[in-house]
């Protein structure tokens, strides 16, 4: 059974499950699909060619799939993709895709966008991550699974954030985030391991392991790819080949200081 509110205004072509609740004055247009269960609440705007799943609730003046600020954009058919389980705060402001970046932003599973959030076009989010209020992220940025991001941080295009990364709040991170790794600051950069993170998911072993390895990559003053790509080749844990690998595959290059031998 669905629940409308007399003065929300769905146009024709909408697609809604079952169980879907839609509060005042919300607006959703003909190109959308929302899965069973999920809230919408009053003054949301869902636009585009966006499919939410099952069991989101999505809270009071949300915009959702407007066109992406690029100047780019010319009304081409792009895509927002949302999952299930999520929960999107106050004012929360996502875009679709664009042509240039693969024509989708897509956010996974069981994340926590809070107020005012800003996901910019053609983002790629994981599942289980928090984002805190007033953070905003440019374009074409990938985030993991379980990344936590502080409030009013700022994101640069085309960064990416590793599995089990997480930014302190206020920061600034225009360059890669290694899984597993902690980054603070303007500009951001790192300051360990998100240690907290890794007790709440991981075995004690595997810390103890990345520990050992982060000392290695970032705090001994060797190069770091030459570090990364042993990591890759000889070591049979999981968790270390991932934060190698993603090393190895940074474009940007990495947010750490280099320690300098003299």
């Amino acid at each position: 059974m669905q629940t409308i509110h007399p003065t929300a205004i769905i146009e024709d072509g909408a697609v809604l499950g079952d169980n879907v609740t839609i509060g005042p004055f919300a607006y959703i247009t003909s190109k959308v699909t929302i899965g069973d269960g999920t809230t919408i609440a009053s003054h949301v705007v869902i636009e585009g060619n966006t499919t939410i799943g099952k069991n989101n609730r999505i809270f009071s003046h949300g915009v959702i799939g407007s066109i992406p600020q690029d100047l780019k954009f010319n009304n081409e058919d792009v895509k927002l993709s949302i999952g299930d389980n999520n929960t999107i705060r106050e004012f929360a402001f996502i875009n679709p895709g664009t042509i240039g970046g693969g024509s989708l932003t897509s956010i996974g599973d069981n994340n926590l966008l809070m107020g005012y959030v800003h996901i910019g076009h053609d983002i790629i989010i994981g599942n289980h991550c928090i984002i805190a209020n007033a953070t905003n992220l440019g374009g074409h940025v990938e985030i993991g699974n379980r990344v936590v991001i502080g409030a009013m941080s700022a994101v640069h295009q085309f960064v990416k954030l590793g599995d089990y990364s997480m930014l302190a709040g206020a920061s600034a991170l225009t360059q890669d985030l290694p899984p597993f790794c902690m980054a603070q600051g303007n500009h951001a950069y790192l300051r360990g391991l998100n240690i907290t993170g890794l007790r709440r998911n991981l075995p004690r072993d595997t810390i103890n392991e990345l520990k050992k390895a982060y000392k290695s990559l970032f705090e001994e003053g060797k190069a770091l790819q030459e570090v990364a790509n042993n990591y890759s080749t000889n070591s049979t844990s999981t968790a270390i080949t991932q934060m190698s690998e993603f090393i190895q595959n940074s474009k940007r290059g990495i947010a750490f200081k280099r320690k300098i031998d003299v």
